[in-house]
């Protein structure tokens, strides 16, 4: 969906697809009909929108069109990438995109405005999901391992943080900042949403140099209790944690975003269900739920 407008980009998918899986229908709900289509060889992973640009997602290739007319303007090609990950900047000016790059482990930033590409190597591990920052300046990668969450300054590469989800490998199903980039939340199989403090909110808008992910205290992430002895015990122990946790059950696959009102998250299950919950920045802990609902479930009262 295009923001919240009536222009939707459609993919056939399921048993008895409406449409190809190999063609892009772009929506529109006031005409109820559509007003162009894209078509490829193979069938289509993701599709990311933007005001001027429509980014469709294949199994090792992206093309970038422009919206008013659909005309091609950029081809990236990709490692296998069967999820279909791609990002793009939704502030306006000049579009950056994110993709997986050429190699395991490695991510692919396009800066259209700076006429730029930034290779990041970002893991050791594939890639397991993204996220950016509105304006794209900074980037939060998670590995297939689900351990570790490092965000980066996409203009240079830099590492401004690494928090640590857990010891245990997971999957990690998505990252969302919030709008100040002072908060990034990050949803896993394991069942449990959690919120990280950023001292990474870099003052990137003034400055390209980004802050030293070692400098400033202020609103610092929880540390391990045993981080006195950094440096004698493994990294484990002295890892950044996560400031507040939400608890969901295992297994469900759960998207995570910021509310609009102060310190919330919104949390949408694949099974139906949808959480509100607030959490406390300065004391932490579990967050505190708002509202719960779920969508999918008949209503008894018939």
């Amino acid at each position: 969906m295009l923001f919240r407008c009536n222009i939707l980009a459609l993919v056939g998918g399921g048993p008895a697809p409406q449409y190809p899986p190999t063609k892009v229908m772009i929506w529109d709900d006031h005409q109820s009909r559509c007003i162009g289509d894209l078509s490829f060889r193979s069938e289509v992973r993701a599709v990311r929108l933007r005001r001027d640009r429509i980014v469709v997602v294949l199994e090792q290739k992206i093309f970038v069109y422009n919206f008013m007319d659909l005309k091609l303007i950029h081809q990236i090609e990709t490692v296998p990438n069967p999820k279909g990950l791609c990002v793009v900047s939704q502030a306006p000016g000049p579009m950056v995109l994110v993709c997986p790059g050429g190699q395991k482990g490695q991510v692919r930033v396009e800066h259209y405005g700076l006429k730029k590409t930034k290779f990041i190597m970002a893991h050791d591990s594939r890639i397991a999901c993204f996220a950016l920052t509105q304006d794209g300046r900074v980037l939060a990668t998670a590995s297939s391992k689900g351990t570790l969450v490092r965000v980066f300054n996409t203009v240079d590469g830099s590492l401004l943080q690494e928090v640590r989800r857990g010891a245990d490998r997971a999957e990690i199903y998505s990252l969302a900042f919030s709008a100040n980039t002072q908060w990034l939340a990050v949803s896993s199989d394991k069942g449990t949403v959690h919120v990280f403090s950023l001292k990474a909110n870099p003052g990137i808008a003034g400055n390209d140099k980004p802050h030293d992910a070692s400098d400033s205290n202020q609103g610092s992430p929880v540390g391990s209790p045993l981080s006195f002895i950094k440096g004698v015990l493994p990294k484990y122990f002295h890892s950044e944690w996560s400031v507040a946790q939400f608890h969901l059950h295992e297994g469900s696959q759960y998207v995570v975003a910021f509310g609009h009102q102060k310190n919330t998250i919104v949390i949408l299950g694949m099974d139906g269900s949808f959480y509100r919950c607030q959490y406390d920045p300065a004391n932490g802990g579990e967050m505190t739920q708002l509202e719960c609902h779920n969508f999918l479930k008949l209503e008894e009262a018939f």
